[in-house]
């Protein structure tokens, strides 16, 4: 008989068998579970994490393009800037050598040895750390990435540093480039200068392989808006680290940085230096025989009105870019901001300012092509006149005396005497109506708007720079709009001398002359002549008018062409430059991108002139059903050119204004080169005007305006010249413009000897 005792303890033992045998099991069951899991379901997850952990991507900073002017003289450029920097990986083993290296780097450099914690965020370039603690946490977190002690050192000083870094071991000088502006403020207003990228962009930037917090980004002028041309790409390597950061090797073929294209602008340096000295001159002069200083801001440019490129602009006053250039320091920037002459405003471009008597050329030409008056018919032009502001057809509203600026009246003009006196009684009535001397409702709102917009007025020329402003044409529907009221008969005289509601900046002031200059052909004024790469070749390229990029496709015979859409979304396959280098002058229509936002392509490279529209040939003038405007403007669908006639009778009057008119004086003496021109006072009621209480009716301050071209038969130089609170414009800018003209002429003499 067998041993119960016995057969129990084996009963036992088998359970506890099974038990082990099941556990073990489940627990191989789990891990085949898991590695199954870890090694065939996740993969390339987790290979793609220890590609990380062995892998790191390298930014290598492009070279961004620079900036010539038509000479070949550097406006903006690079420059090398010198570091300290430590790597704490290189630092010799001894605890004691480190200390005595720091401790003569904190002499040498006079940072301190010890500030700060270890806890505090790491700061590059000394900032709020001292040298030990920047290199204590370099060491305990990438060991073999350089910090950046000291940053922007004079070069003596570096290669001090270089030299005895044989006896500093882990201590170096790192060089980056940073931009360099020759010209600074002469020029800074339509170079602008570089910044961080902001932080908004930052997702968009790191798409593009920049590395936002080294790589700097356009923030105003030609920065700004060719940036995308200027910035190149950044350049990558994909390298294996160890697990302190020391690279080992490249795991990939290095991609090379593709640097950005330079700029060769159309502004001769040496007439932009000429220009800012007039008019500085020229200010500092009456201020002090004012005793007073009145003038807050000015303008000056300088034109081919031929082919519409700058030589000079003047936007006084200007601010350095090279305080900028390595980075933007908040006091001075928060000072910039605050200073009510807004020197950070480019004023040749986004200041809108009441127009003045120069609006009278726009008058002109509407009411000659309109045939409100002939050529040379002679009309009444007393000292004052009584008019009715009328705001309906049947309401003669309130009578208003106009009066003249000459205080004894011219008693009669014709056109080319009314242009060249710049007589206010006369530009009213044919602007406005004034029977029986001129047909009731003259020329009328709506004519002087469509003439305005014409040549030049109420629209964004295109010059590449950013926040162009686009100035102001009013009509009755706008004013019903913004002021609340209707339009009057009084409104548009205002209007006919350049009053009112109207505003424009110097630079369509300045185009409107160089149409009436150029027979009505508009020009698309710029200031870059073409893109060029490292080793000078001519790079074809379009932009939009924000300075994008845009894709081109150019031919073996040299057409450059681009995809655009309608309205409908239709593709078109634009040509814009045909095979004789010029560019095609497609259909007044508009264009999109696929997105359906508008598109106005430019072609900045090769260089071309860009003609918008010739107004003798191209019919863009509106016709009106009610010219005066009363209610509304009705089109009546037609369009219409401007007879060539009309600008020989205008450019009569702007000779006639230089012989025998309001530049006489201004003039005198300068007989070896025919000059026509005209002068514009702007009264005007600002916030600075209340503050001296000179918003009143006889008290009203004025700006002053000049514009003139050169020779008058064959121009060559067109020039505008505007003084906030100038008061009479030949007085204060009509000296600024014959300066300018004088100082083209002798540039042009010295070229050709």
């Amino acid at each position: 008989m067998r041993n119960s005792k016995f057969n129990d303890g084996a009963n036992i033992e088998r359970w506890r068998l099974y038990t082990f045998g099941g556990v073990v099991v489940f627990i191989i069951l789990v891990f085949v579970i898991r590695l199954f899991t870890l090694q065939i379901l996740q993969n390339e997850e987790w290979l793609g994490q220890a590609e990380d952990n062995r892998t790191i991507t390298i930014s290598t900073p492009t070279r961004r393009g620079v900036i010539y002017d038509r000479n070949g003289l550097l406006l903006a450029k690079n420059i090398p800037s010198y570091n300290i920097a430590i790597t704490p990986a290189l630092l010799p083993d001894e605890e004691g050598e480190v200390q005595e290296i720091l401790r003569q780097l904190s002499e040498f450099t006079e940072l301190p040895l010890h500030k700060g914690s270890i806890d505090d965020p790491l700061i590059q370039c000394g900032e709020g750390l001292g040298i030990s603690e920047m290199v204590e946490i370099g060491l305990s977190f990438s060991p073999y990435t350089p910090v950046l002690i000291e940053c922007d050192i004079d070069k003596e000083i570096a290669m001090v540093v270089s030299e005895n870094a044989v006896y500093w071991p882990g201590v170096s000088i790192d060089i980056e480039p940073v931009r360099d502006y020759p010209t600074g403020d002469l020029t800074s207003t339509y170079i602008g200068f570089l910044g961080p990228i902001p932080e908004i962009f930052a997702e968009q930037y790191e798409e593009l392989g920049f590395v936002t917090n080294r790589d700097k980004t356009g923030y105003a002028g030609l920065e700004l808006f060719f940036d995308e041309v200027l910035r190149g790409t950044n350049g990558q390597r994909i390298v294996e680290v160890d697990v302190a950061g020391k690279v080992l090797r490249d795991i990939d073929a290095v991609q090379t940085p593709e640097d950005g294209l330079n700029l060769t602008l159309t502004i001769d340096m040496r007439l932009q230096q000429a220009a800012n000295a007039i008019m500085e001159k020229e200010l500092n002069f009456w201020e002090l025989w004012l005793g007073e200083k009145r003038y807050t801001s000015g303008v000056v440019i300088a034109m081919d009105p031929n082919t519409g490129e700058i030589l000079a602009m003047v936007s006084w006053p200007s601010y350095e870019n090279n305080r900028m250039a390595r980075y933007i320091p908040t006091y001075y920037y928060e000072q910039l901001i605050a200073d009510s002459t807004e020197p950070l405003l480019n004023h040749a471009v986004a200041a809108e300012m009441p127009a003045g008597s120069v609006f009278k050329l726009v008058t002109a030409v509407s009411a000659l092509n309109e045939g409100v008056i002939g050529p040379y018919d002679v009309i009444k032009t007393p000292p004052e006149i009584v008019l009715e502001n009328a705001y309906t057809a049947n309401n003669l509203g309130r009578s208003q005396t106009y009066v003249d600026w000459y205080d004894p009246g011219f008693g009669q003009l014709s056109m080319i005497g009314g242009i060249s006196n710049s007589s206010n009684v006369y530009f009213y009535q044919i602007g406005g109506g004034n029977e029986p001397e001129v047909d009731e409702g003259g020329v009328g709102i709506c004519r002087l708007g469509t003439y305005a917009e014409a040549i030049g007025y109420g629209d964004y020329l295109g010059i590449e720079l950013p926040y162009e402003a686009d100035g102001l044409v009013p009509d009755p529907t706008w004013k019903r709009i913004y002021q609340g009221e209707n339009w009057s008969t009084g409104d548009t005289y205002l209007v006919s001398v350049g009053q009112g509601y109207i505003e424009a900046t110097p630079l369509q002031v300045l185009i409107s002359a160089a149409t009436v200059a150029n027979d009505g052909v508009v020009i698309r004024p710029t200031l870059v002549r073409e893109t060029v790469d490292n080793e000078g070749n001519v790079v074809p390229l379009v932009v939009d008018q924000y300075g994008n990029i845009l894709d081109i496709d150019v031919s073996p015979i040299g057409e450059i062409s681009t995809v655009v859409y309608d309205e409908n979304g239709n593709e078109i396959d634009l040509l814009l430059l045909d095979s004789n280098q010029q560019i095609v002058e497609y259909p007044l229509t508009d264009f999109y991108d696929e997105e359906g936002d508008q598109l106005i392509p430019f072609v900045e490279s090769p260089w071309a002139v860009d003609i918008k529209w010739d107004v003798t040939k191209d019919p863009v003038i509106k016709k009106y059903s009610n010219p005066s405007g009363i209610g509304s403007c009705k089109e009546t669908g037609e369009t219409v050119t401007i007879e060539p006639w009309v600008f020989d009778i205008v450019q009569q009057g702007m000779r006639q204004a230089v012989t025998d008119g309001t530049l006489e004086d201004i003039f005198e003496g300068f007989d070896e080169i025919a000059v026509a021109g005209k002068t514009g006072s702007a009264e005007y009621c600002d916030k600075y005007a209340l503050e001296k209480n000179a918003c009143q009716f006889g008290r009203w301050q004025s700006h002053a305006w000049t514009v003139a071209y050169a020779p008058y038969n064959d121009p060559e130089i067109a020039v505008v010249a505007f003084v906030y609170n100038g008061n009479e414009g030949a007085t204060v800018a009509g000296p600024i413009v014959r300066d300018v003209i004088e100082a083209y002429f002798e540039l042009k003499e010295i070229d050709s000897d």
